[in-house]
């Protein structure tokens, strides 16, 4: 190669990167770039008027309704989300969560054959048995209601859905417990 074609080539490299610079300096002459005094975006609420209040959050619906509301099929078909980790027949095997029948009135943790976390087993000391009540809390956010929990599930959120679900539970079980009132 003799050193005209390396003059080209140089020259070549030369005019792209000037070529980039300039456009690049001409597009910031041409188009104004305005930086906002607040970044991100203001969404506006309309406020009620002082006169008027606040619409109120919907009440909650008490467990006992929601539990004379549900069905065992309803619940049923809920806890097909549950399958997946957890057995529901009677002996049945444990999977990657215990076998869930008569779960109801049994001490948490406390499942012959299943290796329970260190969270469970506590949660066990503290509480006699699984009620309704615990149950509820403890399926609408597992993580939440027993931090440390193994249990990965996200949690049922819907409360009629959880009424479903442990109306379905409390079926499991040679003498289903008697629903709250």
């Amino acid at each position: 190669m003799d050193s005209f074609e390396l003059n080209k080539a140089a020259g070549a490299v030369l005019m792209v990167l000037l070529l980039t610079m300039g456009v690049g300096i001409a597009s910031d002459v041409i188009f104004e770039t305005k930086v906002p005094e607040k970044p991100g975006y203001e969404i506006e609420v309309a406020e009620a008027a002082s006169g008027e209040a606040a619409p109120a959050a919907a009440e909650a619906v008490p467990l006992p309704q929601l539990l004379a509301a549900a069905s065992v099929a309803d619940g049923e078909k809920a806890g097909r989300k549950c399958a997946a980790c957890h057995s529901f027949e009677k002996g049945g095997p444990n999977k990657v969560g215990p076998d869930l029948w008569g779960i109801v009135g049994r001490a948490p943790g406390a499942h012959e054959g299943f290796a329970y976390s260190a969270a469970m087993k506590a949660y066990g000391e503290t509480h006699p048995a699984w009620t309704i009540e615990e149950l509820d809390a403890f399926i609408e956010n597992p993580k939440a209601h027993m931090p440390g929990t193994a249990m990965g599930f996200a949690g049922l959120k819907k409360p009629e859905e959880r009424a479903a679900m442990l109306v379905y539970l409390n079926s499991l079980a040679d003498t289903p417990a008697p629903l709250p009132q």
